[in-house]
């Protein structure tokens, strides 16, 4: 979807069967695996002051399960901060890009 039509949301189910709806903010490729950058898009002013950490940048890969594309958390800490970092290059690339414009 075009930026122009605005932002991207989804709704997605947790384990506990607690749905979140999350906007799309960036897609990347990395060691071959595809991974998903989202930002929360509801959040509550007492979630947020009881929970920061959960209001911040959310990654999740993208994983083939039943020949179904679906979304799933990361492995490991070393593969977050790995992938962590690569959208935050983009993103600072994707800055300085539009600087002079």
């Amino acid at each position: 979807m075009s930026e122009e039509y605005g932002p991207d949301f989804i709704s997605i189910t947790d384990e506990d069967g607690n749905e979140f709806e999350l906007e799309h903010v960036d897609t990347i490729e990395h060691k071959g695996q595809v991974y998903m950058a989202f930002f929360p898009a509801d959040t509550d002013e007492s979630e947020e002051e009881n929970d920061e950490e959960e209001s911040g940048l959310i990654i999740l890969k993208v994983v083939e399960e039943n020949g179904e594309e679906q979304l799933s958390t990361l492995d490991s800490e070393e593969e977050l901060e790995e992938v962590y970092d690569r959208f935050m290059e983009d993103l600072f690339r994707e800055e300085e890009g539009n600087e002079g414009e």
